[in-house]
């Protein structure tokens, strides 16, 4: 399932290697156009400035919760379409009622597979062609 033409992703995490991580793990499922932001706060600018097809945002950051982005994005009428996917660890996943009553498409608990992040996309947003189409 190549994700050449899929629109750009959004990852956001406050710690670099995960970002570094998952970065290369939607790099191995085919995604190539990717931001990373460090926080809810950054990632709002960068919804801002542009349109993703697809967030992918941990739980617990610093200024702003990723609960707090997903508030914000499904508030926001330009924004509330969004895919939006939270992530965690094992030790939050009870956070995840909270994410799903607030509007998740999906949560996933770290550390996850290459498999089951791609499972957990296509859940998402479908079988994507490369020309960004399902």
């Amino acid at each position: 399932m190549p994700y050449s033409g899929f629109p750009p992703v959004l990852l956001v995490d406050d710690v670099p290697m995960i970002i570094e991580v998952v970065h290369a793990v939607l790099g191995q499922l085919g995604f190539r156009d990717i931001d990373a932001a460090s926080d809810g706060t950054a990632a709002l600018q960068f919804l801002r400035q542009r349109r993703y097809g697809l967030v992918l945002s941990d739980w617990n950051m610093l200024p702003m919760t990723g609960y707090e982005l997903l508030r914000h994005v499904r508030t926001d009428p330009s924004l509330c379409e969004t895919p939006f996917v939270m992530m965690t660890t094992q030790a939050q996943a009870d956070c995840f009622p909270a994410a799903r009553r607030a509007g998740v498409n999906a949560c996933l608990i770290k550390p996850f597979t290459p498999s089951k992040l791609r499972e957990t996309i296509v859940t998402v947003c479908g079988n994507a062609r490369p020309d960004g189409t399902a």
